[in-house]
């Protein structure tokens, strides 16, 4: 049977429902009595469209409500709905309506993770950030992580390539200048240095990905195959150069190939300059 498009969604992360003695789905809270969850894998919540989900609110109300989980401190921490409570918040409401859970921290993380990715809230970093967390803190492996989130460990695996880029890369994907695309193409870049040039070559000469990846490559084969860089002469070799140029006349060049050997090259730009070479030679 295919997999489902986002595993088990938010019901299946989720324990059965409180007792009736707690608040039930359709209780409501007041605003300033719910809190910015710790487990929010979102790192930024763009005010364009918040809002727009303000003024949706205004006309139509909060129509899901915000899961949220009991703070040791007191009040109620928000697990999935954050930007639904900000944009109630500038839409003038004073109670949203709430679901309340008992969660752990890990099942608290899975259940904001599978939220924002079934609304694709996320960008490519914070998705990747959220894939590496769960790996990190809570022990998964990525096979594991796909099934939570009903996607290919392929998938999983890509992403959690893109933190392999530098900071700078990161941040031109995090703020939409560059594709998760364009990221993993630069991968195969064969320098940080050279990644990050790439990346803002890329920006600023609108490249695609496929014409990123082909200059990702192209530098990768072209630094595979240069020779090796070669020792810089040493003084004695080019005090020679020097000597010899000036007693023959014309530019002369030592080239050493080994422990006591090598090679000279005299140039010369005419055959009667080589014939008065010769005559100096012999």
């Amino acid at each position: 049977m295919a997999r489902r498009r986002l595993g088990r969604g938010l019901d299946g992360l989720l324990p059965p429902a409180p007792p009736a003695s707690q608040r039930s789905a359709n209780s409501t809270a007041a605003i300033e009595d719910l809190h910015p969850g710790r487990m929010q894998p979102r790192g930024r919540i763009g005010a364009e469209g918040l809002a727009e989900l303000a003024a949706s609110i205004r006309e139509h109300g909060v129509l899901e409500p915000i899961l949220v989980r009991q703070r040791p401190s007191g009040g109620l921490e928000i697990i999935a709905g954050e930007r639904r409570w900000r944009a109630a918040q500038q839409a003038g409401l004073k109670e949203v309506p709430i679901f309340l859970h008992e969660l752990g921290d890990e099942a608290a993380f899975e259940a904001a993770l599978v939220e924002n990715l079934q609304r694709e809230d996320l960008n490519a970093m914070e998705t990747a950030r959220a894939f590496q967390r769960l790996v990190d803190d809570y022990g998964h492996t990525q096979e594991e992580i796909a099934t939570k989130v009903g996607k290919e460990r392929s998938t999983i695996a890509n992403a959690l390539r893109l933190l392999k880029l530098p900071n700078d890369v990161m941040d031109l994907i995090e703020n939409g200048d560059l594709t998760e695309g364009h990221g993993r193409a630069l991968l195969s870049a064969p320098s940080v240095s050279i990644m990050k040039k790439l990346a803002h070559n890329a920006v600023s000469k609108g490249w695609s990905v496929r014409e990123a990846e082909r200059q990702a490559r192209r530098l990768a084969r072209g630094e595979a195959s240069a020779s090796p860089h070669k020792p810089a002469k040493s003084a004695n070799v080019r005090d020679l150069e020097s000597r010899l140029s000036r007693a023959l006349g014309s530019s002369t060049k030592i080239h050493e190939s080994g422990k006591e050997r090598g090679q000279v090259r005299i140039s010369y730009s005419s055959f009667d300059e080589l014939d008065r070479l010769i005559e100096k030679l012999t």
